[in-house]
């Protein structure tokens, strides 16, 4: 059984690099799957509080949490999209910058 201590590096090293990438970035996209890889992070710390045994049995709070919130980034993902092609399609850029406001 892989430890606990295990699961937690590799969501905190995935919610760094999300962190840096949506801090960073300046394309929306990238913000995009940025944001995503955070989620991905978190859903990881989820189900790896699920598998552990606190006080002799395993949870399921932890995987219905974890699949609340996918249900919540697939939602986000379908309007996040079709906003940044919408927005492309109007501006001609998806860059962050030169987006200052949602009017022509």
């Amino acid at each position: 059984m892989v430890p606990l201590n295990h699961y937690l590096a590799v969501a905190t090293l995935l919610f760094g690099i999300g962190l840096c990438g949506a801090l960073v970035r300046r394309n929306a996209l990238t913000i995009f799957m940025s944001i995503e890889l955070m989620l991905n992070a978190a859903n990881l710390t989820f189900l790896a509080f699920a598998r552990h045994p606190l006080h002799g049995a395993a949870s399921v709070n932890g995987q219905a949490v974890a699949f609340f919130v996918m249900a919540v980034a697939a939602a986000e993902a379908a309007v996040g999209l079709a906003i940044i092609i919408a927005v492309f399609r109007v501006r001609g850029t998806v860059n962050v910058d030169e987006l200052r406001s949602l009017r022509n």
